[in-house]
């Protein structure tokens, strides 16, 4: 939401589609006094100049364009508020819907204050969300197309020429080859185009995820949370903005939709499945890392198998997301270590993060000299001076941070 200094007098609800908006204004004393109007978006412009003053404040809903009319109308009006399309009920329940309807419910619900507007991303917060979705869709596409080519050797029974090379370039001629009909021959080569076509255009998109992530300075915070690598990281960062607006854990908990929904009434008071309100983005890649996690590393290995008897496997991956995105929170909080981060085990995941970045595009400095960096910046590893590297162990250079008493594992 933006805000001026001034009083509004007029509170106007703008009901947006594709083509056209419908604008019905009204005032303190709930009388109408704009509209309802609709307007083309082509005169959007023309609109906000001729019948938009600084004493107006507008409501939108989340909807397609919405950023894009939020820009046209800031500095126009006093203020501008987005809904969530779930917190307008009235509209959503409402028995006669129209364009009107809609517009002038937005209004009402402005003017009354029990309108809450949602998180207005900056501009690059927004194009980091737009690469990390347009990604996702490039790996379902990749994923549908998969499942089509393993349904093909299901209905026929046939074995894959050899086991995790399936879709590798060494098996198109295998595929081509089957001995089908030539309609399913042509749906065959169509999903490993599709196949081709997803891979190249993911590739694309990483690359430009990667460059962003050479500037992201909270990134190599987050790569200390086991099981977060520079696709998870930038999509937490992505989805969580700027984390100042959480003022607690339980905060961002909730905007991930991995709290508990509950029941309370008088002395009754129950807790039930996790809300699943909230974005989507955070939620699955919380999910993604639990389970990482819980494979790979000995403290969330122990959780896991602390948690599953009890509530099952599934539950116990969601209960260690949260848990790891209430560390999330604290590490981009403060700004600090994980206080269950092993120096050597960060250590190696920044020296992976350098390599995923690219060195390249390391702001002058080796893959080296950037774990060591970090590990400064983390204040930990001091007395670290290898970090494991497949078979090998890369010579870290000296910490400027004072050598303490006890060493720690290389």
């Amino acid at each position: 939401m933006t805000d001026n200094a001034t009083t509004p007098v007029r509170f106007i609800g703008l009901d947006i589609h594709k083509h056209y908006f419908v604008a019905t204004g009204i005032n303190a004393q709930q009388e109408v006094v704009l509209g309802p109007q609709r307007v083309p978006n082509s005169r959007m412009q023309a609109f906000i100049q001729k019948r938009l003053t600084p004493y107006d404040a507008l409501v939108i809903e989340m909807t397609t364009n919405t950023w894009e009319v939020h820009d046209l109308l800031v500095g126009h009006v006093h203020s501008v508020t987005v809904a969530h399309p779930p917190h307008v009920a009235l509209i959503a329940r409402a028995q006669v819907k129209t364009d009107k309807k809609d517009s002038l419910v937005l209004a009402q619900l402005l003017a009354a204050g029990l309108l809450p507007g949602v998180w207005i991303p900056p501009q690059e917060v927004r194009d980091l969300r737009a690469l990390i979705a347009q990604r996702w869709k490039m790996i379902t596409l990749r994923s549908v197309a998969k499942n089509r080519l393993h349904n093909v050797l299901h209905r026929h029974q046939w074995l894959p020429p050899e086991e995790g090379k399936l879709f590798s370039p060494d098996t198109r001629d295998w595929w081509v080859a089957l001995p089908v009909s030539p309609a399913e021959a042509s749906n065959i080569e169509c999903d490993l185009a599709t196949l081709d076509f997803a891979d190249q255009q993911a590739k694309r998109i990483e690359a430009a995820i990667q460059q962003l992530a050479a500037e992201e300075e909270r990134l190599p915070l987050l790569v200390q949370v086991p099981g977060i690598s520079l696709i998870t990281g930038m999509t937490i960062l992505a989805a969580i903005g700027e984390i100042e607006r959480f003022p607690s854990a339980k905060k961002l908990v909730g905007y991930a939709g991995l709290g508990a929904r509950v029941s309370q009434s008088g002395t009754h008071y129950r807790t039930g499945r996790i809300t699943k309100a909230g974005r989507k983005d955070l939620r699955h890649a919380m999910v993604e890392v639990a389970r990482s996690a819980s494979n790979t590393h000995p403290r969330w290995q122990a959780e896991l198998e602390r948690l599953e008897p009890r509530i099952g496997r599934k539950k116990a991956v969601v209960a260690i997301a949260r848990k790891l995105l209430v560390a999330v929170w604290h590490i981009l909080t403060h700004q600090q270590a994980d206080r269950f981060a092993s120096d050597w085990r960060v250590a190696a995941g920044l020296h992976l993060l350098a390599y995923k970045i690219g060195v390249r595009r390391l702001p002058e400095q080796s893959a080296k000299h950037f774990v060591r960096n970090q590990l400064d910046r983390l204040g930990i590893g001091a007395d670290l001076t290898h970090v494991p590297w497949g078979t090998k162990q890369v010579k870290l250079p000296p910490s400027r941070l004072q050598t303490s008493e006890e060493g720690l594992p290389n």
